[in-house]
């Protein structure tokens, strides 16, 4: 099902952020992502992501095992990921990193 997360895509380059912790040290990854047949689930480095109906306090889905809130959204053709008004450390995953710059540079 396409929608405006999956774009009809089964695999995409996404930004993921855990707003309460981190992913394997930083707070936020540029990665491949898959989904599910609807969309409302992403999955993410063995991380099943839910879709928050109607938003969450500061995500927009959820970790199915751990009930964290985590930001996914597309990639900016600016490069800012990121909120304005925070400061967080991204980390380009290795096997992503040209499609990213493909993204940003098209």
């Amino acid at each position: 099902m396409e929608n405006q997360l999956t774009r009809g895509e089964g695999k995409r380059v996404m930004y993921v952020e855990n707003k309460e912790g981190s992913i394997d040290e930083f707070a936020a990854h540029i990665g491949w992502v898959t989904f599910s047949k609807t969309g409302k689930t992403v999955y993410y480095k063995n991380k099943v992501l839910n879709r928050i109906k109607g938003g969450g306090i500061s995500g927009n889905h959820m970790d199915e095992a751990t009930g964290k809130e985590y930001w996914v959204s597309g990639i900016k053709k600016r490069g800012s990921n990121t909120h304005w008004a925070e400061s967080t450390a991204v980390k380009i995953d290795d096997d992503a990193r040209e499609e990213y710059e493909r993204i940003i540079n098209s």
